[in-house]
């Protein structure tokens, strides 16, 4: 005979029962009791699980497994973060910090202790969420200020996309050559560092000679239009640009008059050219 499905008041009572048996639940030589508890999926079981002596007792072993859960909820992580012994141990915050429901708020404050080699190689692990990767890369940023000049190097050899477009606006030429080279950079930080009218002329330069971003046709357009750029490196350019795009820049709002000067001339020198016998 088919079971009769359980009424509302005994699917409470049930819960009940689960979430009471979790908070006391003894464990065992082989652990299994709390293990199986640790896979619960109802959020109520595993916090009242947090609650249980043993858990707390176990809980080097048990929180590791419990974190990797990848489908755990703020509410079970924010209770995890409020517990000071656990918070202790560092491969328990690092666990924390990294898991992709742990709220804003916890992985601000948590990552506000790591240390500076700490916070970039988390940024840079595949495996980091977005939004810690971002708070990571924000707090990096925001000491680079007070950083020495090997370790504000080091950052622009080895930080992400962000931190090394950050760093293209140091005064130290040292440290924008490494950026410039840093392997995660890409053309979209090269750009918002160029957008910058107030980025000092070294850093100009050092990106219209490096041997790759020199040769990108968006990051050329940005040079020629900033108030820093080397006349003779807007020069070399010119020619390799086309015609629209000379257009287009000789109308540029920011334009210098000098500069504005340069794409005229350069236009009119395409026109003459265009209009000598033996010109197609």
């Amino acid at each position: 005979m088919a079971e009769r499905p359980a009424s509302s008041t005994s699917t409470g009572g049930v819960a009940h029962s689960r979430s009471a048996a979790a908070r006391t639940a003894p464990s065992n030589r082989s652990g299994d009791a709390l293990f199986d508890l640790v896979q619960s999926a109802r959020a109520d079981v595993l916090a009242a699980l947090l609650e249980n002596p043993d858990f707390d007792r176990d809980h080097a072993a048990l929180l590791p497994i419990l974190l990797e859960r990848k489908d755990l909820p703020e509410t079970v992580l924010e209770r995890i973060s409020k517990r000071t012994r656990w918070m202790d141990d560092a491969a328990v915050r690092r666990k924390l910090v990294a898991h992709a429901h742990v709220p804003r708020r916890v992985a601000t404050r948590l990552l506000r202790e790591f240390h500076l080699l700490d916070l970039v190689q988390f940024s840079l692990q595949p495996s980091t969420p977005p939004e810690s990767r971002r708070l990571a890369e924000e707090l990096i940023v925001g000491r680079i200020g007070q950083l020495p000049l090997g370790q504000k190097k080091m950052l622009a050899r080895r930080g992400s996309a962000n931190v090394a477009g950050a760093l293209l606006a140091e005064s130290a030429a040292a440290v924008v050559a490494a950026a410039l080279d840093n392997s995660f950079l890409s053309e979209a930080q090269v750009l918002k560092a160029l957008s910058r009218r107030t980025l000092e002329a070294h850093a100009v330069s050092a990106i219209g000679h490096h041997a790759k971003w020199s040769q990108h046709r968006a990051v050329r357009l940005a040079l020629v239009v900033h108030p820093h750029v080397p006349p003779e490196l807007a020069l070399a350019f010119l020619p390799e640009l086309p015609r629209r795009d000379l257009e287009d820049l000789a109308a540029h709002p920011n334009l210098s008059a000098s500069a504005r000067q340069y794409f005229q001339n350069e236009l009119a020198r395409r026109l003459r050219l265009a209009k000598a016998p033996g010109t197609t």
